[in-house]
């Protein structure tokens, strides 16, 4: 597989942010009330990490390791305060409805894990890449979390009723407890599925020396043999 495509395929499935990672809970379970909403974040999201991947990556050789974090925090804080102000002139009702889960992108565990552990390995192109696969993984579960959640807990999809006349919706899915109902049910139905991802991969053989899973997969047949 080509390696820029390995890498949208590794953010879309095999690492999924989401579903595979678990990180950026807070606006999975804070914003994706509707569909919109969760592509919205989604989009924003991902301009900011495809952008920060970017400069990380082109900057790579000049940040000094000694302060890489608070470099990383002050590119992804500018990017985000762009975003924000964009948003807020030009689709205000977006805005409205993420409030403050749009400056809280700084502080997202994907824009900062990948900065960390690819965007500042590797050139300017595969870190593009990288962002633009995570960011489309992380899109696509927050808009299949807010689909469900619209549809079972106001009966509409897209802000146009689909219940038929006389059936009442479950409320409880829009509210708090609904986001850990439907997550916990995507990622029940993905491992019925058994979804093949890197976690899977890393366990799998390892003869119970997952204490070090990248270790145990080269010495445990070894040490079983011995």
């Amino acid at each position: 597989m080509n390696k820029y495509i390995e890498r949208i395929y590794n953010g879309v499935v095999k690492e999924n942010p989401t579903f595979i990672l678990m990180l950026g809970m807070c606006p999975t379970l804070a914003v994706s009330t509707s569909t919109m909403n969760g592509i919205g974040m989604g989009i924003s999201t991902t301009a900011v990490l495809i952008l920060s991947n970017v400069i990380i990556s082109a900057l790579r050789k000049v940040i000094p390791d000694e302060v890489r974090l608070p470099a990383y925090i002050v590119i992804v804080a500018t990017l985000v305060t762009i975003t924000e102000l964009l948003i807020e002139a030009y689709i205000p009702a977006l805005y409205d409805a993420l409030g403050i889960y749009i400056p809280l992108i700084v502080v997202n565990c994907i824009i900062l894990g990948r900065a960390e552990a690819y965007a500042n390995k590797n050139t300017v192109g595969l870190a593009a890449f990288d962002g633009i696969g995570m960011g489309i993984g992380f899109t696509g579960a927050l808009a299949i979390v807010g689909f469900l959640r619209e549809l079972l807990g106001a009966g509409t999809v897209f802000g146009h009723n689909i219940l038929p006349k006389g059936a009442e919706p479950i409320g409880i899915f829009v509210k708090a407890p609904g986001a850990f109902l439907v997550l916990a049910i995507v990622i029940m139905v993905l491992n019925a599925l058994n979804i093949e991802n890197r976690g899977k991969d890393m366990v799998n053989g390892c003869d119970g020396c997952c204490a070090n899973c990248a270790k145990a997969k080269k010495d445990c047949g070894k040490e079983s043999a011995a």
